[in-house]
C-alpha cells in the first residue's frame, strides 16, 4: 500500500484541524497494529517532532521503514570531519531513541543550509553516514519543488518528501514529480488534506482564509456533483500520481486512520479532478499561515 503514516501528532499538538491534541502513547501501539494489518509499511518522523521517535520507540518499530529528518547543522560545525560527528551523533541518538540499528531514510528538514558556506560539509556527512551503513537513504525534505534544482545539484537524493494536494499541485505542473522518479528519487508526499482544511466544509473554514473561499466553494460544489466524500478524494488524487512512492498522511485517533486505510484501497479509479490548483504560499504553506 502506498500509505505511509506521519508521525508529528504522536509528539506534538499539531495540526490546524487538530482538537485532539497528541495521541496517547497506547492509542500509539493500536494505530501501528492497525498500519501493520493494513500493509502500511513506512513511519515518517523528525527530530523535531517533540518526543516522536521515543514514542515510536516504545511502541515497537519491528517491520516498518522509518524515515526520519534531523534539523539544521550547528553553526559550530566549521569542517568536513565535525559535520560527519556531528551528523553520525544525531543518527546514533535516532537510532536509540527509535530502537533500531539503522535508519531506513534521513532527510534534511532544513536541506537550505546545503546551499550555504557550509553545504558541501552537510552533503559529505550526508553520504558518509549512507557510505557507512547508518542510513539506507539520503535526501531532503522541502517545501517548495522550486528549491529542487540548487539542492538536486548538491546531493543527488535518494529519497525527497513534498507537499502535495489537490490545491498544491507544483510538484506536479513543475515537472520535478516525474523528474525525481526518472532519476531514481523515491518521492514521498504529505499535506493531502492541506492539514484538515480540505476535509473542512465551506461554513467551517477559518476567516483567516476567506479570500480563498472561492476555492472551497469549487471544492465542495465537485464533491456533491461526483457524490464523493473530501477524504477519500484527497487520498486517491495523491495515490493515483505513478511517480509517488508514499503518501504521508497523520493521524490523531485509531478510528480516524482505519477510515483512511479503508479508503485508500479504492484508489485505482481517477476521476475529472476540480480546477483547484493555488500557487499562493500563503495558502499552501503552512509555515504562512499566521500572515495570510
Amino acid at each position: 500500500m502506498k500509505l505511509a503514516l506521519g508521525t508529528v501528532q504522536f509528539g506534538l499538538d499539531y495540526g490546524i484541524a487538530n482538537c485532539r491534541g497528541r495521541v496517547p502513547a497506547e492509542e500509539v501501539k493500536q494505530i501501528l497494529q492497525t498500519a501493520r494489518s493494513a500493509g502500511v509499511d513506512t513511519l515518517d518522523t523528525a527530530i523535531g517532532y517533540g518526543d516522536s521517535e521515543t514514542v515510536l520507540g516504545h511502541a515497537g518499530v519491528d517491520g516498518f521503514r522509518v524515515i526520519t529528518k534531523v534539523g539544521a547543522m550547528p553553526q559550530e560545525v566549521t569542517n568536513r570531519a565535525e559535520a560527519v560527528v556531528w551528523l553520525r551523533a544525531e543518527v546514533a541518538k535516532s537510532c536509540a531513541r527509535l530502537g533500531k540499528s539503522q535508519l531506513d531514510g534521513l532527510l534534511l528538514h532544513r536541506p537550505e543550509q546545503l546551499m550555504g558556506e557550509a553545504g558541501v560539509w552537510l552533503a559529505q556527512a550526508l553520504h558518509a553516514v549512507r557510505d557507512e551503513g547508518l542510513v539506507q537513504k539520503i535526501g531532503f525534505s522541502i517545501y517548495s519543488p522550486d528549491a529542487l534544482p540548487s539542492l538536486c545539484h548538491v546531493v543527488h537524493p535518494d529519497l525527497v518528501q513534498a507537499p502535495m494536494s489537490l490545491v498544491d499541485q507544483r510538484l506536479i505542473t513543475s515537472g520535478w514529480l516525474d523528474r525525481l522518479a526518472s532519476r531514481g528519487s523515491e518521492v514521498h508526499v504529505r499535506s493531502v488534506f492541506l492539514q484538515g482544511l480540505l476535509l473542512q466544509s465551506h461554513a467551517e473554514l477559518p476567516n483567516q482564509f476567506a479570500r480563498w473561499r472561492p476555492v472551497w466553494q469549487r471544492w465542495q460544489q465537485w464533491l456533491a456533483d461526483t457524490r464523493r466524500d473530501a477524504l477519500s478524494s484527497c487520498i486517491h488524487f495523491a495515490m493515483g500520481q505513478p511517480a509517488v512512492s508514499r503518501v504521508v498522511v497523520g493521524v490523531d485517533s485509531v478510528s480516524q486512520f482505519k477510515q483512511i486505510v479503508e479508503s485508500a484501497r479504492d484508489a485505482a479509479t481517477q476521476p475529472a479532478w476540480p480546477a483547484l490548483a493555488c500557487n499562493d504560499e500563503r495558502l499552501i504553506n503552512p509555515s504562512l499561515w499566521s500572515t495570510a
